[in-house]
This record gives structure tokens, sequence and C-alpha cells, in this order.
């Protein structure tokens, strides 16, 4: 019974997994379905891999270290605009090594907790939060589900991914972080008091954190099952409550979303219209960024690929589409969300906007230098 009564109000609070459940009722009573057709549209190796990366960040979560580190952080900025670029860049390299949902969970209500200690503006750091690990995700095959997802589609090498990435990533942190410097004054922090952080969980924090290089290694060389049921195992014997702390929703939310969307690119009109939007200049690039504005870059990114093996258009185009509206990217409303300040809305598009337009500019100019 707790079980469907979390799993209500699961469905009652989040519309995104509410709208996926409708749309597959949808197809169920419309379209004739086999079990087995269901199955094989979802990329069991990406859905796995996300589920062993949520663990491992959960585990670094509980270890209390990364909240220690904004305590210290706090301590040693003297301003405004540098505890926002700080934070900026930790946001962003924290994403590109634990996904960019996963990281808005740590330094968001790590942000907010700073709030205690000093006169902060505590709304402008969680939206350049939001902004900072959509950039700094781009660049790593875990850093986002979209990557993720396209990563294993290709069969690229780790480092082969993180070549191509990196032009596109480089140019939208260093457009970020200038953007950053202009945002925030030179305003002295004023600190009113420095608490101490709770303690660390050493033991948790060392072995999550050494999991993670040999987590990838495995998946590297190919072995999917061995690192993701190594990874459930520890933490199964070892350190139960990391387990009961990750959000497994998640993952019925992106089996949904292969699901839903590899039907929706069976219908013949949905192969026409993308048809026209893969053929606008630009290509993927420009249909990605375009369709991600409308349903997100995840499903995006999940839908064109049914459409074209050009994967590296397809993530340079689904990465900078987190930009311009917060539907854009699930990253920004979970950092709106986690917020809870009053009037982000308004605030977040201008600088958002602004991010998508230079992102826009950076990525077709790097394609002809490219090219």
């Amino acid at each position: 019974m707790r079980l469907l009564r979390y799993v209500y109000s699961r469905l009652s609070e989040d519309l995104l997994l509410l709208a996926l459940v409708f749309g597959f009722v949808l197809f169920a009573l419309f379209t004739p379905l086999q079990w087995h057709q269901l199955y094989e549209l979802v990329n069991w190796h990406t859905i796995a891999i996300l589920g062993g990366l949520m663990v491992l960040s959960r585990g670094l979560e509980d270890s209390g270290a990364l909240v220690q580190s904004g305590y210290w952080l706090l301590a040693r900025t003297h301003s405004e605009r540098a505890l926002a670029l700080a934070l900026v860049l930790f946001a962003a390299l924290l994403s590109a090594v634990i996904t960019n949902d996963v990281a808005l969970f740590i330094v968001v209500p790590l942000t907010i907790s700073l709030s205690k200690l000093a006169d902060l503006p505590i709304g402008r750091l969680v939206i350049f939060q939001a902004l900072a690990v959509n950039a700094g995700s781009a660049v790593s095959p875990i850093g986002n589900p979209q990557n993720l997802y396209l990563w294993q589609r290709s069969g690229d090498s780790f480092i082969s991914f993180i070549w191509q990435m990196l032009p596109i990533s480089a140019w939208m942190l260093t457009a970020l972080l200038l953007i950053t410097t202009l945002a925030f004054s030179g305003r002295q922090i004023d600190i009113h008091t420095l608490a101490a952080a709770s303690p660390t969980k050493r033991k948790l924090f060392w072995v999550s954190l050494l999991c993670f290089p040999i987590f990838l290694l495995l998946l590297e060389w190919g072995f999917i099952s061995l690192a993701v049921t190594g990874v459930l195992l520890l933490y199964l014997f070892c350190w139960r409550r990391v387990l009961q702390g990750v959000d497994w929703l998640i993952l019925i939310i992106f089996v949904l979303m292969f699901v839903n969307l590899g039907l929706l690119a069976q219908l013949p009109f949905m192969i026409q219209a993308t048809d026209k939007l893969l053929a606008l200049p630009g290509g993927e690039i420009t249909g990605a960024i375009l369709l991600s504005q409308i349903i997100s870059n995840v499903p995006a990114t999940i839908f064109l690929a049914e459409f074209s093996q050009h994967w590296y258009g397809l993530a340079w185009g689904a990465n900078v589409g987190g930009f311009g509206l917060a539907i854009g990217s699930l990253a920004n409303l979970i950092a709106l969300r986690l917020g809870k300040q009053p009037g982000l809305w308004l605030p977040f598009h201008a600088w958002s906007i602004a991010m998508l337009l230079i992102s826009l500019l950076g990525t077709f100019l790097l394609m002809r230098f490219i090219s």
C-alpha cells in the first residue's frame, strides 16, 4: 500500500510522468501493441547505466562531502562574483561526472543552505546553476541522459565522444562564465556565521568516488551487466539506505519515453514532419534545437535518433537546445522547482534565451571551422 500511495503521489505531482502514462494509455487503446515490440523499443543498456550512475551519485551525496565543500568554498570567497563563478564551475564539472539532473539535487540545496550564512542573490545563483549543468554536462558521455543514449548508439569510445563534444561545450561554458561575470556584482560577502557542516561519512565517500572510474572502465570494455550488478550489490549489502534514497521512478520515466516516442516515430505523418524538420539548414542540429523547445531535449533526442544516425549533430543540437525555454531541459525544471524562489521564471528565460542565442551562434561558427 505504501508503494501504491508513493506512485500515486508522484503521478499527481510529476506532470511529465503523468503525461507519459497518459500517452501510453492512448497508444494502448488505439494501436495494436505487442509486448515484445514494446520491449525492443527500450534501450535497456542506457536504462541500466543510468541506474548505476544514480546509485553512485546518491552515495556521494549521502556521504556529506560535497556539502562540506560548499561551506569551505563560502569561507574562502570574498565577493558575490567570485562565489557565483566558483559555484558555476563546480556545478558544470560535477554535472560532467554525475549527470546534470543529479548534480542539481546537490548544488541547489547547497546554495539555498548558504543563504542562512550570508545575504546572497539565491534566485540568480539557482538560475546560473541550471545553465551551468547544461553547459558542463554537454562534454561527457555520462553528463546527461541524451549524451548517454547517443554514446551507446554511436558505439564510440568514451574519449572519442568527449573529443567530439569538447568544442561546443567549451564555447557554452566560456560564454556562461563571461555572462556570470556581468550578472553578479563585486560586492563583498558579509558572512553572518559559518556553521559546521554535518560530518562526512568518509568510507561511503571514498568507495563511491573510487567506484566511478571502475564503473566507467567496465562500460568502456563492454561489461555493462557486470558494472551495474556490482554497484547494486555493493550498496545493497553495505549501504542499503543509499538505494532507498534513489528516485527509481526516473527510470520508469525514461522507459516510457523510449516506448511512447518509438511508437510515435512509426506514425506516417510524424515521418513526413520529421523529414521536413531535418531538411532545415543545419540539419540534425537545427532539428534537435527546435524540437527540444517543444518536448525537451531528452525526448527530442530519443525521437530524432529513429530518423538519423548523425549522432554528434543530434548531440550538439540537443545540448544547445537545453537553453532557451524552461522545457528545453528537465534540468531547468528541476532547478526552478528546487530553488523555491518567487519570481524566477521571467529572469530565468531572459538569461537562458541569451545563452541559447550565443550557443547557436557558436554552433554554426564551430561547424564552419571544423568542416
